[in-house]
């Protein structure tokens, strides 16, 4: 973690182990996958993907990690919430991707940023997101 005018963030080193933890994951299960990791306000810090992966899945994860840290949650809340009917996220869709994939990074509470995952299904990626942050610690 890297901190800078006492605002935490992820650092370049821990955005490399997510991703790493990520693409392990995505290979282990024969999977292509997108990986973008950025910092609380939705600046890119990291971006890999995979060989063969779809090229509109680069900018999907991107969209994913900006939504969970911009919205400080995971995005499959706010699919759930469309899901059950709080139609007013489906307003809210140009400021931000609402489906499974993206999830924050946080330490002690506090957001360090957010991981996007995009290739497979909404539920894989999600499934890929959690396996890297559970790695990361």
């Amino acid at each position: 973690m890297t901190v800078s005018r006492s605002v935490p963030f992820i650092s370049l080193e821990g955005a490399k182990v997510l991703a790493a933890a990520a693409e392990a994951e995505a290979l282990k299960r024969g999977w292509t996958i997108a990986v973008a990791i950025v910092d609380p306000t939705g600046g890119l810090v990291l971006f890999h993907s995979l060989d063969g992966t779809q090229a509109a899945s680069q900018d999907v994860a991107i969209a994913k990690a900006r939504t969970a840290a911009r919205y400080k949650r995971p995005t499959k809340a706010m699919e759930d919430a469309i899901a059950g009917g709080r139609t007013a996220f489906l307003s809210m869709s140009e400021y931000g991707l609402m489906v499974e994939g993206g999830v924050p990074i946080t330490r002690d509470g506090t957001i360090l940023g957010a991981i996007g995952i995009s290739g497979m299904t909404s539920a894989h990626d999600g499934e890929i997101a959690a396996a890297a942050l559970a790695a990361f610690g």
